[in-house]
């Protein structure tokens, strides 16, 4: 009896054990709110003064800038049309605004304002708040606000500030980021044709540039080139989605996978250089190798100090040491994948020579001359910047430097590796590390910052040999120089591993499982007659390019990619895990009075805006413009007997369902899905957009300024009269979702808001 009661003890135990495990109590929040840290850390300024960071005389306002809070910088998206509209509306308008506002001045490291008799005068005021546009920005479409984050979010006096980053932000025209951010993106140089890698995207604002750049030359035509956007965390790669598709391009594609052990992608030997289609059907199979790569690798982060401010907690001499090997070796893989003549950009926001200078001395070493550093001052004029580092001192986490390798006791040689240590005079003059820059918090207030740009001058000497990979797996969609589909590439088996030896075990996909890529396979395809014959598209687009995700049921979205994004998806998504790809072109839509079952999509429209028939689609005068841009209700869209005659006339013959609105004028051009309905017609357009082409109208957009402060106050209680209440806000940088609703705090992930873009079934 006695042993059958303790079994049963035992038992429950083991059953409480295991539920405990699957629904583990609720963690203690030791969390503390930035204002409450204290912004000291003496293992900082020890290890950071031995290494020199910066000349002495600079220390003490180097440390006293590093305790301030970052400024706010955004960027006006330069591929778009409109962008030099937009950048005087925000010089004019806004920037007005914000110098007429006359707020109380904050004491410095905690957020009360200042009692009104200690305000700043407003001379000093206007002038701290002075936007600075970032000279060496191309275009002068960056800006940095000497405001913070908080400044903006919880002062009544800029709502309308706010308002608008965020309108603008949703509608794409414009991203918040780090100035010291989108350094790399610039010095990379990409043009429309170039294959372009970005290793460690997420959280995906340097993706977001890279694709600007890739559409700046935006004449219509989609680029020959593309962006494929990688990261290892499957769940961060649903964040570089929420970034990537709100510049609705068919020419970026999105991975999960480990940067450092990036495999082999092959692409058709039917490709030339600049990538345009040679017209003839792929015989073989070739290694992708890109033109462009971008290595933002992880990091200690100490850069960013000034915006995450519970790194002063956790820093450590002993993180720099422990990251040093993956960067190595994420540079070390970026290298390889590197065409000869193409460039890398190796960037951290560490201050640390150890994941910074000393990791690019490893590299120059491996590559035995192949690789070499270029000069990038010239790239950014107005930067303020220091040369790379040529003498560091490796250090243990308990803060004992060594000057070499012999020095370092056998309890540490696993963590200060010899590889670690400077380069000898020799290396200094043949490496030329000065061409490294560093950013310092306050050459130019802002954050702190290492870039390098490598060239590949010769294959490397650890590099795969490229040989002919004959009969390619697929039947992969060419097209001639002019954009027209020719004939398809010949059919290749898929890889199948070899019946001896050890096998390689196939890498497990983590996080969510993907839905499939379906692609049409062409004027067949069930869907495409009546759409190509409803929009009349020209004969140049193929269909080919066109895919959905599911391979049963009705087809509910259509994507769009460009010819040679559909071959990388083809050829390699047995390789690597693909999160998303493609641009959403047509929209099921099941309307009696549309003889097609699809519409447009604004996200598309842009890409395929050339192909469709000028009679599906009606120029607009500005007036009515505005009056469907103001009356956008589904239930009680304008009449079009509203519309001018001009209007009128182009109307009235156009068949009912999805068509073009466009207009031309005021030095804009813009395009937008409309609906033509049996009496009415109305402009098919999300908010955010809305109100963005409202504002390069030059209209009125005060009705869809919402201050969250006076309604706040209208729907709180007497005795809640103390509670903080503040809207919806998204921070893609730091990855959650803050809803703040009378004090009480939920976090959620960006992943669960952008999941149903990235997967459609």
């Amino acid at each position: 009896m006695g042993n059958k009661r303790k079994f049963n003890k035992f038992a429950q135990r083991k059953r409480d054990k295991k539920a405990q495990a699957i629904n583990p109590p609720p963690k203690e929040d030791t969390r503390k709110h930035y204002a409450e840290i204290i912004r000291e850390n003496e293992a900082f300024e020890t290890y950071y003064k031995a290494q020199n960071i910066c000349p002495p005389e600079e220390w003490d306002l180097f440390m006293k800038t590093l305790k301030e809070n970052l400024p706010t910088a955004f960027r006006i998206t330069g591929s778009k049309g409109e962008a030099n509209v937009l950048l005087d509306i925000v010089k004019g308008q806004f920037f007005k605004e914000i110098l007429n506002t006359k707020l109380p001045a904050v004491e410095e490291g905690n957020g009360d304002a200042k009692k009104e008799d200690e305000a700043t005068p407003n001379e000093a005021v206007e002038e701290l708040k002075k936007p600075i546009c970032l000279p060496w920005y191309p275009g002068g479409l960056a800006w940095q606000l000497q405001l913070t984050r908080t400044d903006i979010r919880r002062s009544e006096a800029y709502y309308k500030l706010h308002n608008f980053l965020t309108a603008e932000t949703n509608s794409g025209s414009i991203s918040r980021q780090e100035a010291v951010s989108m350094i790399p993106p610039i010095v990379l140089g990409v043009k429309s044709h170039h294959k372009v890698l970005d290793m460690c995207a997420s959280p995906g604002s340097k993706t977001a540039q890279l694709i600007e750049f890739l559409h700046a030359d935006d004449n219509g035509t989609v680029p020959t080139g593309f962006v494929m956007a990688n990261d290892v965390d499957n769940n961060r790669c649903y964040m570089l989605v929420h970034q990537a598709k709100r510049l609705n391009s068919p020419c970026i594609l999105i991975t999960n996978h480990d940067a450092a052990f990036m495999p082999h992608l092959t692409i058709g030997d039917n490709w030339n250089a600049d990538g345009t289609n040679t017209g003839k059907a792929a015989v073989n199979s070739r290694l992708l190798k890109f033109d462009r790569i971008l290595c933002d690798v992880p990091c200690s982060g100490d850069g960013t100090l000034r915006k995450n401010a519970d790194i002063w907690l956790k820093w450590s001499p002993g993180n720099g040491n422990n990251l040093h090997g993956i960067q190595y070796r994420i540079a070390h893989r970026g290298a390889e994948l590197l065409t000869v003549g193409g460039r890398l950009a190796y960037s951290t926001c560490s201050l640390n020579p150890l994941e910074c200078e000393s990791v690019i001395l490893r590299l120059l070493r491996e590559a035995k001359g192949c690789l070499q550093l270029v000069e990038i001052s010239d790239m950014l004029p107005g930067l303020k910047f220091s040369r790379g580092m040529t003498h560091w001192r490796p250090a243990s986490k308990d803060l004992i430097f060594y000057d070499k390798y012999e020095d370092v006791p056998e309890k540490w040689t696993t963590v200060v590796r010899p590889q670690m240590f400077p380069p000898t005079p020799e290396e200094i003059e043949q490496f030329h590390l000065d061409r490294c820059i560093r950013i310092l918090p306050h050459h130019q207030d802002t954050g702190g910052f290492f870039v390098a740009l490598l060239e590949k001058v010769s294959p490397l000497p650890f590099e795969k040999k490229e040989k002919p990979i004959e009969t390619p797996s697929v039947e992969v969609a060419t097209a001639d120089e002019n954009g027209k589909p020719s004939a398809p590439d010949a059919p290749v088996p898929e890889e199948k591993s070899a019946p001896w030896g050890p096998q390689r075990k196939r890498r497990r996909m983590d996080g969510y499982r993907e839905d499939p890529y379906v692609f049409f396979s062409g004027e067949d395809e069930d869907v495409f007659p009546s759409i190509r014959e409803f929009y009349h598209l020209s004969e140049a687009f193929d269909p080919k390019c066109l895919l959905t995700r599911c391979r049963v049921g009705k087809k509910k979205n259509i994507y769009l990619v460009s010819p040679i994004v559909r071959d990388v998806v083809r050829r390699n998504e047995e390789k690597v895990k693909m999160i998303n790809t493609g641009v959403k072109t047509f929209v099921r839509c099941d309307n009696k009075n549309m003889a097609c079952a699809f519409r447009l999509s604004q996200e598309g429209l842009p890409s395929v805006l050339s192909h469709v028939a000028s009679d599906r689609k009606v120029n607009l005068t500005r007036k009515d413009l505005v009056l469907l841009l103001l009356n956008d209700n589904p239930s009680n869209p304008p009449d079009i007997d509203l519309l001018t005659p001009e209007s009128q006339q182009q109307v009235k013959d156009l068949p009912c369902g999805s068509c073009v609105l466009l207009f031309e004028g005021d030095g804009l051009s813009l395009s937008m899905v409309g609906w033509r309905g049996v009496r009415s017609l109305r402009a098919y357009t999300a908010l955010p957009d809305t109100i963005h082409m409202l504002r390069l109208l030059g209209e009125d957009t005060s009705k869809f300024d919402v201050n969250k402060f006076k309604k706040a106050a209208e729907n709180v209680q007497p005795e809640e009269s103390n509670s903080i209440i503040e809207e919806k806000e998204i921070s893609i940088e730091e990855g959650v979702q803050a809803v703040s609703v009378k004090g009480d705090v939920e976090e959620l992930s960006v992943q669960d808001e952008v999941r149903e873009d990235a997967k459609v079934t």
